[in-house]
């Protein structure tokens, strides 16, 4: 697979951040045949390696959940699919309300959007987790939100590439 393929395939798998996939690809880290694990593995070791304020732009490119752009439509593929399969494109006003007041004081807190993996989670399972870690420091939830990101970015990647292909 060539550089510009693969870029193409896995560019978004850090939402909206294709350099990562660049990185991979450009350090050789990418071994053939592609599995999901060496994929993650590839993207994952230049995430951990880019800079503080390049893993802050990757966080910073996730939306919120439940927010303005998943109302307007306005979600990438893959984030809307996950937000539909925990629920929360099915909110009642009040729990928009409550989701839309815990995005607005997490931000203003931790100057990124509340990130979780929402697979296998329920509206109340994220609605839980949001309460318990705004209480958390910057750096345990600046760490703690990479984690999530790169167990979002697994999760995207099994569903590309089969682990046996």
């Amino acid at each position: 697979m060539d550089k510009a393929d693969f870029i193409s395939r896995f560019g978004g798998v850090f939402e909206h951040s294709p350099f990562i996939a660049e990185r991979a690809f450009d350090a050789g880290a990418v071994i053939e045949p592609l599995t999901a694990s060496g994929v993650h593995a590839a993207l994952v070791e230049k995430f951990r390696a880019a800079s503080h304020d390049d893993r802050l732009g990757v966080l910073r490119a996730h939306p919120d959940l439940a927010g303005k752009l998943a109302i307007a439509g306005g979600l990438t593929e893959d984030s809307a699919k996950e937000q539909a399969g925990a629920g929360l494109d099915r909110l009642s006003p009040e729990e928009h309300a409550r989701f839309t007041a815990l995005n607005t004081a997490y931000t203003a807190k931790f100057g990124f959007p509340f990130i979780i993996a929402v697979k296998g989670l329920t509206k109340d399972d994220i609605l839980a987790a949001f309460e318990t870690r705004i209480d958390n420091s910057r750096e345990t939830e600046f760490a703690t939100a990479c984690a999530q990101v790169e167990k979002i970015a697994r999760l995207r990647l099994e569903s590309l590439i089969p682990e046996n292909s």
